[in-house]
């Protein structure tokens, strides 16, 4: 089975960064990485993605930037 195989059954995965990726199901979840509970063909994971992963920074840089932000506030 191939990534390209648009009606392959997927998973979303999510890492400790909050970023998202796609996964053949029948594969095993790697490292780093956890099961965001949503599972389907290639279109509506693509879909799940871009309604959750709204923000694409990275988690930790977003943490960053909110403690700057409130370090020049106050």
């Amino acid at each position: 089975m191939s990534f390209d195989n648009e009606n392959a059954t997927f998973r979303v995965l999510v890492n400790h960064e909050e970023q998202y990726s796609l996964w053949p199901e029948y594969k095993t979840i790697p490292g780093g990485w956890r099961d965001s509970g949503f599972l389907g063909d290639k279109a509506a994971c693509l879909e799940y993605v871009n309604n959750n992963w709204t923000d694409m920074r990275p988690l930790s840089l977003r943490k960053f930037m909110q403690k700057s932000t409130e370090s020049f506030v106050n």
